[in-house]
């Protein structure tokens, strides 16, 4: 149910943040109900850096897992983050979804319901066909032996002949001290094959969208972040010179209460991608 082109996640437990480790777990305060003060550990399902997102403390939301082939009972969906120094007026806050194995299901669903102007302007809305995971076999410059890559999605427009339409999806959620978001969050090699897979596909006659899902509702302008990963920075401007389409689309997040039958508080949060966010040019000094 809901609104057009949003995901549900329902049942969702309120905590806060004790502390990453290990990259992939999470340890976390429950906050509410019978289990307040409880400590769980959480499936951090996030392989990056997550800088400027992982701040200790901060409220966060845990779906629940009865899977008992489950190796740990609770995930890690929402952080909810200052925007502000500690002391300033104001004290405004933004909420990140920090799974990154949704950001597909967020683009696909904006892309099914043709939820953003954006994606009619550019061509994607109306289409025949879309596949995920689409395999291809990309000759990079220099390489005598063609690459092996998979990109996110492969689509094929309506009209009669045209060339498909390949799009790789990375999920954004660091806002710089600047205020500006940025991509990489982390020096990522295989961010910059991918960029590279998307020019020589663009060389092939293809068209090729890097779609950032930017899943930090206080971000509004995003660009590669320089300062982490020069390399991917380079690869970026490469790419967009050799014809890589660049879209960013903005998450909307909302949370609300509800009661569970035990007298447990637990929270709907209703996330989906409602706008598109232009490209900036700050350069983050670090």
């Amino acid at each position: 149910g809901g609104s057009v082109g949003l995901m549900e996640l329902e049942g969702l437990y309120r905590g806060r943040l004790i502390r990453r480790y290990k990259r992939f777990f999470a340890e976390v305060e429950l906050l509410e109900g019978e289990r307040a003060g409880e400590v769980v550990t959480t499936h951090c399902p996030n392989t990056g850096s997550m800088r400027a997102v992982c701040v200790e403390g901060c409220e966060v939301w845990l779906s629940p897992s009865d899977n008992p082939k489950r190796k740990l009972a609770w995930t890690w969906e929402l952080i909810r983050l200052p925007l502000d120094p500690p002391g300033a007026d104001g004290r405004r806050e933004a909420l990140v979804a920090v799974h990154t194995g949704r950001a597909n299901a967020h683009v696909e669903a904006a892309l099914q319901q043709a939820s953003v102007s954006v994606l009619h302007d550019m061509g994607l809305a109306d289409f025949a066909r879309l596949k995920r995971e689409s395999r291809v076999e990309v000759l990079l410059p220099g390489n005598d032996i063609p690459e092996r890559s998979r990109l996110d999605f492969q689509m094929w427009p309506k009209e009669e002949g045209a060339a498909s339409i390949y799009l790789e999806v990375k999920q954004l959620t660091l806002r710089e001290s600047d205020g500006h978001g940025y991509f990489p969050d982390s020096v990522s090699t295989r961010a910059q094959r991918h960029l590279a897979s998307l020019a020589a596909l663009v060389a092939a006659g293809h068209r090729c969208v890097l779609v950032f899902c930017v899943a930090h509702d206080g971000i509004e302008d995003v660009a590669p972040e320089a300062h982490l990963d020069p390399a991917y920075a380079q690869a970026f401007a490469q790419a967009q010179a050799a014809g890589v389409e660049v879209l960013a689309l903005g998450m909307q997040i909302t949370l609300e209460e509800s009661l569970s039958d035990a007298g447990q508080p637990l929270w709907r949060a209703r996330l989906g991608l409602t706008r598109a966010l232009p490209l900036h040019d700050a350069r983050f000094a670090g």
